[in-house]
């Protein structure tokens, strides 16, 4: 069997399969925690993930496609811990700055694995679509969320002049991102346009 995309959780039918998809994206972590995106390679992660080569590819059909998925489940863990607590700050521009802060230390306390995760978001073509869009909505949600605390995005009716904002300031996020891992950017110059951004488009 062949597939276009990757195989989410959902898609997965039993314990084990969710399990060894688990498994896959933890080895993924791991070697390029370890080297970077040229230390994910398709058959060291089968041989770390105990898993064939083959059924890694039927889970994951490229490179690309594994390295987004994992980017995807990272901004999953981070969802998360924000809808757990109170995002600090006094206005919508405050708290997604604090949000976008935050999780930017958290992506640059791995030089290795931020490399490896951006250069894949980078590389990624129209085949990856599914993942991107994964993690773009991820990424919209935390920022909605931020934007007004009072709503949750996954069930509250969002206006779509505030989803096009959320996933402008994530598209800066991004490119700041990329600037950082490249090297045109320093931590300073990244935070400041980002700071920037969120004020011009969340004016109070």
């Amino acid at each position: 069997m062949t597939v276009s995309n990757s195989l989410s959780s959902d898609e997965l039918g039993s314990a084990a399969q969710r399990e060894r998809r688990k498994r896959i994206l933890d080895a993924t972590i791991a070697l390029a925690s370890g080297g970077g995106f040229d230390a994910v390679q398709m058959r060291s992660v089968a041989d770390q993930a105990e898993v064939a080569l083959g059924t890694l590819y039927r889970y994951f059909p490229s490179k690309i496609h594994l390295l987004v998925s994992a980017l995807g489940r990272e901004f999953e863990r981070a969802e998360a811990q924000f809808a757990q607590r109170e995002i600090p700050g006094d206005t919508p521009a405050e708290r997604v700055v604090n949000v976008l802060k935050t999780t930017s230390r958290g992506v640059r306390g791995d030089a290795h694995l931020t490399e490896a995760l951006t250069r894949a978001f980078m590389f990624a073509d129209a085949s990856v679509r599914t993942e991107i869009d994964h993690v773009g909505m991820l990424m919209t949600r935390m920022l909605i969320r931020a934007m007004d605390p009072d709503r949750d995005p996954a069930t509250d009716e969002i206006s779509e002049a505030d989803i096009a904002i959320a996933q402008v300031i994530g598209d800066v996020w991004l490119s700041a991102l990329v600037g950082w891992v490249t090297g045109r950017a320093t931590v300073a110059e990244t935070s400041q346009k980002i700071e920037v951004a969120v004020g011009l488009l969340l004016r109070d």
